[in-house]
């Protein structure tokens, strides 16, 4: 079946495409959902008038996808995981797990344009996952993946080693102002003197 797309559709084409299509494809999903329209005369020449405001469009989402990707390939992100004490991983990261990650750090992507290699994920460590954003580009990022009990115990170090450095300080306070004591009461005398 013949259609003109109303909208991208992934692994298909763009707004504005003609496509050739299975049957069922398009009666089930494509139409139904608004994201194609039958290939007819009236609405080639619909399509053909909207032809500006398209590439307008389409230049806008080149453009928005080649910043995105300038600020997706400094990412790293910290994937916390459920693992043994040798690192295997119980379960797998997912494109969800991944979503989620970059949600936090204000980046709004669906879940579907990311692609991680679950199979190759079965330890902690370092691996990348591919974000695919307009046309052909896409964007690498970094993933850390790491034990929840390595994070636990490195939240535990970080407050013993900030709970030390507080008492350090508030030791060193104590002793500063032990220091000046003896030397402000001379100074309390003396202004008591000139009363006099």
């Amino acid at each position: 079946m013949k259609i003109i797309l109303n909208q991208d559709v992934p692994n298909l084409g763009e707004e504005g495409d003609v496509c050739v299509v299975k049957d069922g494809y398009a009666r089930n999903y494509l139409l139904p959902t608004g994201a194609a329209v039958l290939y007819t005369n009236e609405n080639l020449s619909i399509f053909k008038s909207r032809a500006a405001a398209i590439e307008k469009r389409k230049v806008a989402k080149r453009e928005a996808s080649a910043s995105l990707k300038a600020k997706l390939d400094d990412v790293t992100l910290q994937v916390v995981v459920s693992a043994g004490e040798s690192g295997k991983l119980f379960g797998s990261v997912t494109a969800l797990m991944v979503q989620e990650e970059l949600a936090k750090l204000g980046f709004d992507i669906e879940r579907k344009r990311i692609e991680v290699a679950t199979h190759s994920i079965k330890m902690t460590g370092v691996y990348s996952a591919r974000i695919h954003l307009y046309e052909s580009e896409s964007s690498v990022i970094k993933l850390n993946v790491v034990s929840e009990a390595e994070v636990k115990a490195a939240e535990k170090e970080a407050a013993k080693a900030a709970k030390e450095a507080a008492e350090k300080a508030a030791k060193e306070a104590e002793e500063a102002a032990k220091a000046e004591e003896p030397a402000a009461e001379p100074v309390a005398e003396e202004a008591a003197a000139e009363q006099n």
